[in-house]
């Protein structure tokens, strides 16, 4: 039975490895579900460094809600290096509905259009496949101004296209840093030009 295990995992890590591929940039749609409303969105991924992105998020209702959030993430591998897990942590800002409990009456005041600004935590699953990232989140935001309510969380889907592969970005890093270290270092001559006569 173990052997039978190991052989699975193996054998899914090698199609993984086979048929995927890490990115550098992704973009696509996120769709999110919380209890006020479910919401549509724009994801824009950049990988900064190995196994650390950032990510852009603008999601809206079309009617009451609209947030965009500025979030970091950390990648770390679970079967291969395009089955991920994540998690992370940024600063959101928006335009929400909230709900005001008044104790005297006991009735819940429900406004419009509050400019709300908050922290949005983020952990999630990712996977790369060909040229695209599938994955799945809980994102929840702690308000810090502007709605009443503390606490709301939100679960996400997520479709984006690879614009930019992982290894091409490193190519073009390497690139870069070798052009920077050429201008930086004087010419040198060839040591047998100094050997040789002048006319």
């Amino acid at each position: 039975m173990k052997k039978l295990i190991l052989v699975s995992v193996l054998f899914v890590s090698t199609i993984l490895s086979g048929f995927s591929q890490r990115y550098g940039t992704a973009f696509g749609l996120r769709f999110g579900n919380s209890e006020i409303s479910r919401t549509i969105g724009l994801t824009f991924q950049q990988r900064i460094v190995d196994r650390v992105t950032a990510e852009v998020i603008l999601q809206s209702d079309f009617s009451r809600n609209t947030t965009l959030s500025i979030l970091g993430e950390f990648h770390r591998p679970i079967i291969s290096k395009r089955f991920n897990y994540y998690y992370g942590a940024g600063l959101s800002f928006g335009n929400e509905e909230s709900f005001v409990k008044n104790p005297g009456t006991k009735e819940i005041i429900h406004t419009y259009g509050n400019s709300t600004t908050g922290v949005d935590l983020i952990a999630g699953v990712e996977l790369t496949v060909a040229n695209a990232v599938i994955s799945l989140d809980y994102k929840p935001n702690i308000n810090l101004v502007g709605r009443e309510e503390f606490f709301r969380g939100q679960v996400g889907i997520s479709a984006r296209t690879v614009l930019v592969k992982s290894k091409d970005q490193k190519r073009k890093q390497r690139q870069r840093q070798r052009a920077k270290k050429a201008r930086n270092q004087p010419d040198r001559k060839p040591f047998s030009e100094f050997f040789k006569r002048k006319n």
